[in-house]
């Protein structure tokens, strides 16, 4: 694992342990000799991430849609700034470039961008962990929906178990590092219950 990708808010939230949690993480990817991937925004969690990592010596790429540079909404001083033409493109150079992912607390863009990872996974698509930094239990809500569909027979626990959980950056980064991605993707487990019922 050399580089991570950090799904995070472009606001920082009513709680200040937010903007700390990002900066914390931040600090801690760059002191482990890790690449911070991000959205390239100067903003919100965002801009906490980005200035952590920097001020604490690490390398930062940020990848940015170029209607987003244009209103002033980029993180200046970054090892790198790639602009792509949209969102679409932004997602993909993200996850492109990862090794590894984390979600911050967030909006929907947020969960939008974790939630389509972890279904890239559990297709098989690709071999990369992802993780919750779950500050103050924001994520709380989500992991107990995951639950819920799991008991509803829409999620596998193998796949569920695709998304891992810690309350601070530094246990996470391990268990991202160690983690081993099951060998049974999802298309797999629908054969198979299908075979089953028939």
């Amino acid at each position: 694992m050399k580089h991570v990708c950090v799904y995070c808010g472009s606001s920082e939230g009513l709680d200040p342990a937010y903007a700390q949690a990002a900066c914390h993480l931040g600090r801690t990817i760059a002191s482990q000799g890790l690449v911070l991937v991000y959205g390239g925004a100067r903003v919100g969690l965002m801009g906490h991430l980005a200035r952590a990592a920097l001020a604490a010596g690490g390398e930062v790429l940020g990848v940015m849609p170029r209607h987003l540079v244009d209103l002033d909404l980029a993180q200046k001083g970054l090892s790198e700034l790639r602009i792509v033409d949209n969102m679409h493109e932004r997602k993909a150079a993200m996850a492109l470039a990862a090794d590894a992912f984390i979600a911050l607390p967030g909006g929907m863009g947020t969960l939008e961008e974790l939630l389509e990872t972890l279904t890239w996974a559990q297709l098989g698509l690709h071999q990369k962990p992802c993780g919750l930094l779950n500050t103050r239990h924001y994520y709380d809500p989500l992991i107990s929906l995951l639950a819920h569909a799991e008991q509803q027979g829409f999620l596998h626990p193998r796949h569920r178990a695709l998304l891992l959980q810690a309350h601070e950056p530094e246990p996470l980064l391990h268990a991202l590092n160690t983690f081993r991605m099951p060998l049974q993707d999802k298309a797999s487990w629908i054969l198979g219950m299908t075979q089953t019922r028939a």
